[in-house]
C-alpha cells in the first residue's frame, strides 16, 4: 500500500468513526474547549447543524489570541498554495456572510501592502498576477490614486503598494461575542472559569469531557485552544510540531480617522475601525535574550506593568509615523502580546484526531480570516459525518515541514 494509499485508508476510517452516533432522537453532543473566535464560530454552525453544544474555556471569551489578534481579514498574495488560498477565499465569503447576519463590526475597503525590497519586486509582481488570476480584485497603485486612497499615508520610499480589494478588518472580541451570542440564541451553553482537564471514554469512545467544574456528557470534544501547544497530546493522544509566533498589538482610544484600509508596511501594521479605534501591529517578535525568554516561558498575554506595555505601544507608534506623519501621539486602551496558534508549516490543523477520532482539533492562523470558513467544516465534518474535500492538506496526519511564511 503506497503513503497516499494508506493515508486515504486512514482518512476512510476517520470518517466512518466521525459518523453521528447520537442516541435515537437525541442530538449530537459537543463540547468546544476554547471560547475563541475560531470555537465561537464553531459553536455556532454545530448548533444550527442540530447539535446539543458547550462551550467551555478556562478565563472567558476571546481573552487570549482572538483579544490580541490584528484581525486582518484577508485573502493575499501571501496565501499560497492556491488550496490554502481557496481557504481563505471561502473564509473571507464566509464574513460578509455573516456580517449581514450577525451585525458584525467589519471595516471592508480593502488594503495596501508596500514593498521596499528590490530583490522582491519581480517576485511580487508575479504573485499579484497569480492572485488576479485567482479571483482577487488586487493590483499595483501609484502616484496621485494611492494619494487619493490615503491621503493622510507617506508612501514614499516604497517600490510597490499592492491594493487588495477584497480585505477587510473587525474587532476580534466584539465579533467572537456575537458569535456566542447567536450561538446561545440557539441554545448554546458558555462555561467560564472553566478549564478541560481530561476526557473519559467508554469502550474506547468518547462519553464525557472533564473540567474544573466537573464532568460534562459528550460525543464530541472540538479543540479550538489556540496555542496551548499541548492540547493535542494531552486529550487528543496526539502531537503535532508546532512554533512560537508571538506578536504585539497595541489599540487606542477613539481617535479621528486617520487610515481608510488596512496598512501593511515594512515594520508596522495598522487600521482604523469603524469606531475610530486605532489598531496597531507589529510582527518582529522579542529581543533574543534570557531576560525576555524567562518572561515569554509562561506565554503571557501581557506585560509585566503598564508601563512597559506602553514603551511597546510608543514604539510602534514611531515606526506608524514614519508612513502616517500626523500621528504625532495617541492615547493606548490595550497593548497585547498574541500567541497565534502555528503549526510548524504554517498551515491549519484541522480534522479529528487520528489516535482518538471523537476528538477533532482545529489550530490554526489566520484564525480571523477563516472562522466562518472552520466552523461550517467542523459542523459538516461532526454532524454529517463527511469528510471535507477543501480540507485534505489540512489533515492532523500530515508530513509537517518548518516554513516561514503564511
Amino acid at each position: 500500500m503506497t503513503v497516499l494509499d494508506r493515508r486515504r485508508f486512514l482518512q476512510l476510517g476517520v470518517a466512518a468513526a466521525l459518523a453521528p452516533r447520537a442516541r435515537a432522537g437525541t442530538p449530537l453532543r459537543v463540547v468546544v474547549a476554547g471560547a475563541g473566535i475560531i470555537g465561537a464560530s464553531a459553536a455556532l454552525h454545530l448548533a444550527r447543524a442540530g447539535a446539543d453544544v458547550t462551550v467551555i474555556d478556562r478565563t472567558g471569551p476571546a481573552t487570549h489570541a482572538s483579544r490580541g489578534s490584528f484581525a486582518w481579514i484577508n485573502a493575499s498574495w501571501s496565501k499560497q498554495p492556491q488550496d490554502y488560498h481557496s481557504l481563505n477565499q471561502a473564509g473571507v465569503a464566509g464574513w460578509r456572510i455573516l456580517q449581514r447576519e450577525l451585525k458584525l463590526p467589519v471595516r471592508w475597503g480593502g488594503s495596501l501592502e508596500g514593498n521596499a525590497d528590490a530583490a522582491f519586486e519581480a517576485t511580487l509582481a508575479g504573485r499579484v498576477a497569480e492572485q488576479a488570476a485567482w479571483g482577487e480584485k488586487t493590483r499595483f497603485v501609484a502616484g496621485t490614486e494611492l494619494a487619493a486612497l490615503e491621503p493622510n499615508v507617506d508612501f514614499s520610499g516604497l517600490r510597490q503598494v499592492v491594493l487588495s480589494g477584497n480585505d477587510g478588518a473587525t474587532d476580534p472580541v466584539a465579533s467572537t461575542r456575537l458569535f456566542l451570542d447567536a450561538a446561545i440564541a440557539l441554545g448554546v451553553k458558555l462555561s467560564y472559569p472553566c478549564e478541560l482537564t481530561g476526557v473519559a471514554l467508554t469502550r474506547g469512545r468518547l462519553s464525557a469531557v472533564q473540567t474544573s467544574r466537573g464532568d460534562i456528557a459528550a460525543d464530541r470534544l472540538v479543540l479550538a485552544t489556540g496555542a496551548a501547544a499541548d492540547a493535542a497530546r494531552r486529550f487528543a493522544d496526539f502531537d503535532f510540531p508546532q512554533r512560537d509566533a508571538p506578536g504585539v498589538t497595541a489599540v487606542t482610544v477613539p481617535m479621528p480617522r486617520l487610515v481608510q484600509r488596512v496598512l501593511w508596511l515594512p515594520g508596522v501594521h495598522l487600521h482604523q475601525r469603524d469606531d475610530g479605534r486605532l489598531v496597531v501591529g507589529e510582527d518582529d517578535g522579542p529581543p533574543q535574550n534570557e531576560a525576555h525568554a524567562a518572561r515569554l516561558a509562561g506565554r503571557p498575554d501581557g506585560f509585566p506593568t503598564r508601563d512597559i506595555a506602553l514603551e511597546h505601544a510608543e514604539r510602534m507608534r514611531v515606526a506608524a509615523q514614519r508612513y502616517v506623519p500626523v500621528l504625532d501621539e495617541f492615547e493606548v486602551e490595550d497593548v497585547r502580546i498574541c500567541w497565534r496558534p502555528m503549526p510548524l508549516d504554517g498551515y491549519p490543523v484541522l480534522g479529528a484526531s487520528p489516535a482518538r477520532p471523537d476528538v477533532y482539533l482545529a489550530v490554526t492562523h489566520s484564525g480571523v480570516t477563516l472562522a466562518p470558513i472552520v466552523g461550517k467544516y467542523v459542523a459538516q465534518e461532526m454532524v454529517d459525518g463527511g469528510l471535507a474535500r477543501s480540507l485534505q492538506d489540512f489533515r492532523p496526519d500530515r508530513k509537517f515541514v518548518a516554513t516561514t511564511g503564511h
